[in-house]
């Protein structure tokens, strides 16, 4: 049976659960969409995939096929598996938030992944006390040797996926992020649905 896909709608979140050994594939339909991404054990929605953790676990500033993500109890929650994207995916920033656009300029409210998060969580049930740091899948931070980052373009293709296999029973959220004034999503400010599945 071919697995559902699940739309995550430009601009907003999604969450779901997987059991230990389900597979979910995150698609990046147009190519230019960063997806930010979060993992929680299903019995304990404060132990959560860590940034910082996960570095120090496998040595790099972006994980590579084969690299697992562990929680801030270091323990095991993700590994990627599979990865079409060209995109070594930043783990190194904070998800936008509200104060992030007022930063750049941004009068008023302005979607962001922080508010997509705890709405996406709070439809399957689940709060949380905090904002975690997040995987930011697809995105594209080039750095360079003497530390210094940048705000790349996209470059992942059209139809581009990540596989992650989940090591414990878990919730994963995502956000499609409405990033629009800095060049992440591309440099028209346009922001796009992203799509995952599960098997």
């Amino acid at each position: 049976m071919t697995p559902a896909v699940v739309t995550i709608p430009a601009r907003r979140g999604q969450a779901a659960r997987l059991r230990a050994g389900q597979r979910i594939k995150i698609i990046n339909t147009h190519g230019t969409q960063v997806v930010d991404a979060w993992a929680f054990n299903a019995r304990d929605a404060t132990e959560w995939m860590s940034m910082e953790a996960s570095r120090a676990w496998f040595m790099r500033l972006a994980a590579a096929v084969g690299d697992t993500f562990i929680t801030n109890q270091r323990r095991p929650i993700l590994t990627l598996i599979e990865d079409t994207s060209g995109c070594p995916h930043d783990t190194l920033m904070a998800p936008c938030d509200g104060p992030r656009y007022a930063l750049l300029g941004v009068q008023g409210p302005h979607d962001n992944c922080r508010d997509n998060l705890h709405a996406a969580l709070a439809a399957v049930g689940v709060t949380i006390p905090a904002t975690p740091p997040s995987l930011n899948l697809f995105m594209n931070i080039p750095w360079t040797a003497d530390g210094r980052l940048a705000w790349g373009e996209p470059v992942s293709a059209p139809g581009s996926h990540v596989v992650f296999r989940a090591e414990m029973d878990l919730v994963i959220a995502f956000s499609a992020c409405p990033q629009d004034i800095l060049p992440i999503n591309g440099r028209t400010g346009r922001t796009t649905e992203a799509h995952f599945s599960i098997d």
